[in-house]
């Protein structure tokens, strides 16, 4: 349970920086890609 709740706020937490680097363009496209694919291994 503890751990479940751990991922899905380390996943909130990274969705709003994601989305926060995208609206200031932090990051180049490909960054973004690669920054996806990572996440979606990570998480199944």
């Amino acid at each position: 349970m503890n751990k479940m709740l751990t991922s899905v706020i380390a996943v909130g937490a990274g969705m709003a920086a994601y989305n926060y680097a995208q609206r200031n363009n932090l990051m180049s496209r490909r960054n973004m890609k690669k920054m996806q694919k990572r996440i979606t291994k990570t998480l199944f």
